[in-house]
């Protein structure tokens, strides 16, 4: 099993700025994904930014120039800059990592934090 762990949420005005952070820990042979997705009140859970291994990046178009995805494969962490911030923005933010588990076969897996609340005041 792979337990993930986010911290960095919290309440912050328009325009203002917050980092979160997340650690992967468990059995597996590598990370190969990491990423942060969103659900606001009333809506589908969203991706906001993912960071494959080799540094490729993914960011969904609302956040594009504002928030920046950076991961450190040694500690297995991600980690979410986000400036700038909306109202629009409020949500709950999740983690996920899909891992690599290498035995007599390979196999993947997704798995999700429990997720970190991200309220903006306009």
């Amino acid at each position: 099993q792979v337990r993930l762990v986010e911290s960095g949420g919290g309440l912050v005005q328009a325009e203002g700025s917050l980092r979160l952070s997340c650690a992967a820990s468990g059995r597996f042979f590598r990370i190969n994904a990491m990423g942060w997705y969103r659900q606001a009140p009333g809506k589908q859970r969203e991706l906001v930014a993912t960071l494959m291994r080799d540094g490729t990046t993914n960011y969904a178009d609302s956040v594009k120039g504002r928030f920046t995805i950076s991961r450190d494969n040694a500690e297995n962490t991600v980690n979410l800059q986000m400036n700038s911030l909306k109202p629009e923005d409020t949500a709950v933010y999740y983690c996920n990592c899909n891992t690599e588990t290498r035995s007599i076969t390979t196999t993947y897996a997704d798995y999700w934090g429990q997720g970190t609340q991200v309220t903006v005041s306009s």
